[in-house]
């Protein structure tokens, strides 16, 4: 068993998060810190502890390319891996419920936890694969409908206490079976951030694989520690990826239309997303004041 986490200036996340580990499993194996560059000590501090090792990836290269050096860094004989980020902190028991999960599932190439925030709300970790259909539904209607029927479709809310099989799992904490996520080739390091997840999913299922949630298996994602300082970045980044993967799966000549409609609807939404951050943000400095 061996934990790979992605780092970018994590702060006092990665000790919580370093912490948690003995009492999520049994049996902890060695920890590797793919670190993208972080400037704030963080990484130099926890690498003191035993059994963690430091891998510099030579530079910010995203969340998946970094995680795919974390887990070739591991020995050999580590077949099971958890992949998480660094502000993820591992419920009792957690690690040893994904484990028993993928026993009982044996084709499965990755399990994932029930994720929660602090305050306890259960985070939809484990979704169906977009569709054009599917996800234009959800980006126009979620913010101001969140109980459409695309966005409960698409993120399976009435089946969130279920162990069960899933389209993807959310790469902020997922277990991977060594042999099958290598045998794809890993994350896509062509995504910086954001859909890397999705499309291991899919992947995972094209090859025969499973993805398999396992909401006895508690998370929580203290979340945004690293986006938040740079909000409008990450919201470029989610939508440059969500083009990403939509366009590839509509790549032959006939479906450009539909490549370009979906290019200017993601631009559209990402304008709106930032409009909306920034009124929040005023507000927030408004209230504060």
């Amino acid at each position: 068993m061996g934990f790979v986490t992605v780092t970018y200036s994590p702060g006092s996340t990665l000790a919580d998060l370093l912490d948690s580990i003995p009492r999520a499993c049994r049996h902890p194996g060695p920890v590797v810190i793919a670190d993208n560059g972080s400037t704030d000590g963080s990484v130099e501090q926890a690498a003191r502890r035993p059994g963690v090792t430091v891998v510099r990836t030579g530079g910010n290269i995203g969340y998946g390319a970094a995680a795919n050096l974390g887990v070739a860094a591991l020995d050999d004989d580590v077949t099971m891996v958890l992949i998480s980020n660094p502000d993820v902190v591992l419920g009792e028991g957690a690690v040893d419920e994904l484990l028993a999960a993928a026993d009982r599932h044996p084709q499965a190439g990755a399990v994932g936890p029930m994720i929660t925030t602090e305050s306890g709300e259960v985070y939809p970790s484990a979704r169906e694969l977009p569709s054009i259909g599917r996800g234009i539904g959800h980006a126009l209607t979620e913010r101001w409908w969140p109980a459409n029927p695309w966005t409960k479709a698409y993120r399976r809310y009435d089946d969130l206490g279920t162990e069960r099989r899933a389209g993807w799992l959310s790469g902020s904490c997922i277990l991977v079976r060594r042999a099958a996520f290598e045998a794809i080739g890993g994350f896509d390091a062509g995504y910086f951030m954001y859909f890397e997840d999705v499309d291991l999913g899919e992947r995972m299922t094209r090859a025969g694989w499973q993805n398999i949630y396992a909401p006895t298996a508690r998370v929580t994602h203290l979340g945004g520690h690293t986006t938040g300082r740079h909000n409008e970045e990450m919201i470029r980044a989610h939508h440059r990826s969500a083009y990403r993967y939509l366009s590839s799966r509509y790549a032959r000549r006939r479906h450009a239309p539909m490549r370009w409609a979906l290019r200017l609807g993601l631009l559209a939404r990402a304008e709106l997303t930032r409009w909306a951050e920034r009124r929040r943000t005023v507000r927030g400095r408004g209230a504060a004041g």
